[in-house]
């Protein structure tokens, strides 16, 4: 009688405590690649004076790195489906710290070849793809982790949980901002990059503690015995772990099939319609509340920005994620977007020089927004099966990408038309967020109160 060899990904049995360093883990994983993310943004007008580039070079070289950025999102979802959700998060993690070393040395590319250093700069930033596309590989990990909790009470509260590793974007952005004000008089931009890169050494070597997940695991033990030909065994294993064996087709083809397909429509044409709202509202709502044609604010506070996003972004996620443990995370996404489609519409009709009003439902609008992230990209895990999860999460994570290059296009067409930042952001903005609201209603309904296993 055969006996089935251990796979390479079987772990012993999860703990809590491996649950709970996983948790912390990925938090940190993913404000630190929000931390090089944001960092580049940041950077980038510092960066164009200091290499030359007009405003419109530089926001010509954005688009470019947004959609390199969008295809490395994508590739690094079915290579994660192969090689295991552990390896994964140091991949990303690894890579996004790669390309903030990379990105301190475009000076001395440009300063050679000035074509070439653009090139270089598109590239490199490109790979920084991986850090953006930390949260996709965490919520699959984290979906699967929390599956094996075994205290009931804190498996009532797994959106919860997870939107406080999700609150690494706003963490992130804070520590970025905080490092331009004290690194850049320093050193510049170059320093602010190198620095960047630290945090990673920390987590790969934290990395070691990181158990892969028994879903992964298991999985990936059913599709060796398959391919050894041991198929009698193989449906008996998945038969015990609630796996579906007859799916033998790569990951990037089962994404779109049976139940996969709704999931990855119906989700991913969500998350791209509200990144054209995320554009209008969160990346450049500065320039909305301050252009003459938009809200016409003195809003030259940057500070004040960062403070009001951030900490609306982060009382967001929170919500969201208690909400959506108690009425469906994908209720909780569809009320939450509908609610901001609202406050930002009220706000856009709001007169001009009311500070207050107008900064109030501006913060609205954010954390109706923002927020509701939180419960999606669980919401995303909870709504694939282990063959599929992590290549599903990452096409929709970054159709985000994708819907913010739409959104750019968009919303410079109507300036360079004369509509103005009130008609562009009412288009390109207000109505994709309502149309994201009401489109999730059609993705399956997940009950928050049962774990998936498969």
């Amino acid at each position: 009688m055969s006996t089935a060899p251990t796979s390479r990904f079987v772990e012993s049995d999860v703990r809590p405590k491996d649950v709970r360093m996983a948790t912390w883990i990925c938090f940190f994983a993913w404000t630190f690649a929000v931390y090089d993310f944001v960092l580049f943004g940041n950077l980038l007008p510092k960066l164009a004076a200091d290499l030359g580039w007009s405003p419109a070079q530089s926001t010509e070289i954005n688009t470019w790195v947004t959609a390199g950025t969008a295809l490395v999102a994508f590739a690094i979802g079915p290579i994660v489906d192969r090689i295991g959700r552990r390896k994964g998060i140091l991949i990303a993690v690894a890579g996004a710290a790669v390309a903030s070393l990379l990105t301190a040395t475009v000076g001395w590319v440009v300063g050679i070849a000035a074509g070439l250093g653009v090139v270089f700069l598109v590239l490199v930033r490109s790979l920084a793809g991986l850090g953006y596309a930390e949260q996709a590989i965490n919520a699959a990990y984290l979906n699967e982790m929390f599956a094996h909790n075994s205290d009931p009470a804190k498996a009532r509260r797994r959106g919860l949980i997870y939107s406080l590793v999700q609150s690494g974007w706003p963490v992130g952005s804070v520590l970025a901002a905080g490092s331009v004000y004290l690194l850049f008089p320093i050193g510049g931009w170059a320093l602010c990059f190198v620095v960047a890169a630290i945090p990673a050494v920390f987590i790969i070597i934290a990395g070691r503690w990181l158990k892969e997940s028994p879903q992964f695991a298991h999985r990936h033990q059913i599709d060796k015995m398959i391919k050894d030909g041991r198929v009698e065994e193989a449906q008996q294993l998945g038969k015990k772990y609630g796996i579906d064996v007859t799916e033998k087709a790569a990951p990037l083809v089962s994404v779109f099939r049976g139940e996969s397909l709704r999931s990855t429509l119906t989700i991913g044409g969500a998350f791209l319609l509200n990144w054209l709202g995320v554009l209008a509202f969160a990346i450049l709502g500065t320039s909305l509340l301050s252009a003459p044609d938009g809200k016409d604010i003195a809003f030259n506070n940057a500070l004040l920005i960062l403070v009001i996003s951030n900490a609306t972004a982060f009382a967001g996620y929170l919500f969201h994620g208690w909400l959506g443990d108690r009425i469906g995370r994908r209720n909780a996404i569809g009320i939450g977007w509908i609610l901001c489609a609202v406050s930002f519409f009220i706000m856009l009709q709001a007169p001009n020089g009311n500070f207050p009003l107008i900064i109030g439902l501006y913060s609205a609008g954010l954390f109706f927004l923002i927020g509701p992230f939180s419960a999606l990209l669980f919401f995303t895990g909870e709504s694939f099966p282990v063959h599929t999860r992590a290549t599903g999460s990452s096409i929709i994570n970054a159709s985000g990408q994708v819907g913010a290059i739409i959104g750019g296009l968009l919303i410079t067409a109507t300036l360079v038309a004369g509509g103005g930042w009130i008609n562009a952001t009412l288009w390109w903005g207000v109505l994709p967020i309502l149309a994201s609201g009401l489109l999730i209603f059609a993705a399956r309904n997940v009950d928050p109160r049962k774990v998936r296993t498969d």
